[in-house]
């Protein structure tokens, strides 16, 4: 007689699910619009989407690179952790999944709840709305001459193109806040969305305080990038512009330095009154 080996075990011996279609192959064939896949899994990514606008290379002036990293410098809201933000400076803003090319370019924005990259490999080439899943909160063009009927919603939409950007804003993405600022005429416009309109809010004294954020943002005048002029930045709830990491390094080292002055001038002081003592016969390190 022979002795059989033992018969396997049925994991080894039937079909795993990774033998198996995970889907009914009769349903394989069957339009998409049967199966339909959520939009991170079917729609178009950064990854495959173009990140400039080849029409629109490079940034028009300095004045449009300077002014965005003011506003991110300065954007520290209480409420909202670094990481639980994003910024978004001259970047593609993917809006329409059915017209999957059409984009805005804001000169600034923010937007709330997302995560921000912790590995350059994380960075976003562009903002595509239906793979964030979250609109911007907020934002932000600068002026110039040949943008400012765009900018500003006087301009009108032709018959199959894209919305403008003022309609994109209010209507397609529905952003809370939308803000102009034109330093020619240091006009500072703030524009809320309420009900289904962007109606203009009064903005004294150049500010506007943004209960949201629990931040404020101005036109101030003063010196950024070594250069003079009217500029839009963030202030807190004391009415405090929010400083730069230039200009927070700058504040410590002149608290560290008038530290230093008080201790050489308490170590003087010091030394007289031992000297005092000294002549009048007593010992100062005895006392």
């Amino acid at each position: 007689m022979y002795q059989t080996d033992p018969p396997l075990p049925p994991s080894q011996v039937l079909p795993t699910m990774y033998d198996l279609p995970s889907e009914d192959p009769l349903d394989m064939d069957l339009p998409e619009q049967m199966h339909p896949r959520p939009p991170r899994e079917s729609m178009p990514t950064m990854y495959d989407l173009p990140s400039e606008d080849p029409e629109e290379p490079g940034l028009p002036d300095e004045f449009h690179d300077f002014q965005p990293q003011l506003l991110r410098e300065t954007c520290k809201p209480p409420n909202y952790p670094t990481g639980e933000m994003f910024i978004g400076t001259d970047l593609n803003l993917y809006y329409d999944a059915r017209n999957r090319l059409w984009h805005k370019r804001p000169d600034w924005f923010l937007v709330l709840g997302v995560y921000s990259a912790q590995q350059q490999q994380d960075m976003r080439l562009s903002y595509v709305v239906w793979q964030e899943g979250i609109a911007p909160f907020l934002v932000v063009e600068l002026l110039s001459p040949g943008t400012e009927a765009e900018d500003l919603g006087q301009t009108f939409r032709d018959a199959n193109k894209p919305r403008t950007k003022w309609l994109v804003y209010e209507q397609s993405l529905r952003i809370p806040y939308y803000i102009v600022f034109d330093r020619y005429q240091n006009q500072l416009r703030v524009f809320q969305l309420t009900a289904t309109r962007y109606q203009e809010v009064e903005v004294p004294e150049q500010k506007f305080w943004l209960r949201e954020l629990e931040l404020g943002l101005g036109v101030w005048s003063g010196s950024y990038q070594q250069t003079e002029g009217l500029w839009l930045r963030w202030y807190d709830a004391t009415g405090n512009w929010i400083a730069t990491p230039e200009e927070r390094a700058k504040q410590e080292s002149q608290r560290a330095e008038q530290e230093s002055q008080r201790a050489e001038q308490e170590s003087q002081r010091a030394e007289r009154l031992a000297q005092r003592l000294r002549s009048l016969g007593v010992d100062p390190d005895e006392l």
